[in-house]
């Protein structure tokens, strides 16, 4: 199929992508947004800042009635996991806020075009279709928002179930009695709290002397740690990752400390949270 004489082609509809077309529209431009994905709202709203944080907050209930509510005077019967029903609620809370962006998209008149955009000329872009199709489009401006892609860690194939991304960790089938991370940026910290909360033992390698990644303050990393030291989560800082492979048991991490000291910690499931690059 063919759209012609659009004003502004949008590429991502992303937080980035999804605004700036919205924007364009109610500035009289006829606009289209290509999106590769079946939802629109990009890693933020499906897999990202959206999901983790339902996690993280109904993850911390589950902490509260489980390890505090006794101390605070409220007796409870038997508290259980149903981990099904957080993933559920997870993904209701996805689907109504990317479900608003489609509802928005129509609101304003905004074209949009499911799969995956390729800019031939600096006015025409080609999209192929997840059916097979392809929608060729010309425009008279372009605007890429692609927003960022998980980094691999090289030697380390993800298959996001044993060996997960923060991707598949939002949807571990069940809780592991054992998690490895290997970064304890935001991602690592974020999502390791949240498994330690639901009985997984945590342990996070990072190659850096704090946590929270490289920009973070670090007096905020120094409490943040003592916290989730406190919760549970052990950490080795200074600490670079040589090697992971599967064994029998689980999957295997060669780390080497700043004195030059080896350890091999085995787990049920590696997460690997080393951050995040442009998605091009």
């Amino acid at each position: 199929s063919t759209i012609t004489d659009s004003d502004l082609v949008v590429i991502g509809s992303g937080p980035g992508g999804y605004v700036a077309a919205i924007k364009a529209a109610q500035l009289g431009l006829k606009t289209v947004c290509v999106e590769k994905n079946p939802t629109f709202g990009g890693t933020c709203l499906n897999v990202g800042c959206i999901p983790s944080k339902a996690l993280l907050n109904n993850s911390h209930y589950y902490h509260l009635a489980k390890s505090e509510f006794a101390a605070r005077g409220i007796k409870v019967d038997s508290v259980e996991l149903d981990l099904p029903a957080m993933m559920k609620a997870k993904e209701n809370s996805v689907t109504a806020l990317t479900g608003g962006i489609a509802g928005l998209f129509k609101k304003n008149g905004i074209t949009s075009v499911h799969g995956h955009g390729t800019i031939v000329t600096p006015h025409q872009v080609i999209v192929k279709n997840a059916d097979g199709g392809r929608t060729t489009i010309t425009t008279k401006n372009i605007l890429i928002a692609t927003g960022s892609e998980v980094t691999p860690f090289p030697g380390i194939e993800v298959d996001e179930e044993t060996v997960v991304s923060s991707t598949g960790a939002l949807s571990l089938k069940s809780v592991p009695k054992t998690l490895t991370l290997i970064g304890a940026g935001v991602i690592g910290v974020e999502l390791g709290s949240v498994w330690q909360r639901l009985g997984s033992k945590v342990t996070a390698i990072e190659f850096l002397g704090n946590i929270g990644g490289a920009g973070i303050d670090l007096e905020v990393a120094k409490n943040l740690q003592r916290s989730l030291t406190k919760q549970g989560i052990k950490f080795k800082l200074n600490t670079k990752v040589l090697s992971a492979e599967r064994v029998a048991d689980g999957i295997k991490v060669v780390a080497e400390n700043a004195k030059g000291k080896r350890e091999e910690i085995t787990s049920e499931v590696l997460l690997v949270c080393v951050g995040r690059r442009p998605f091009t």
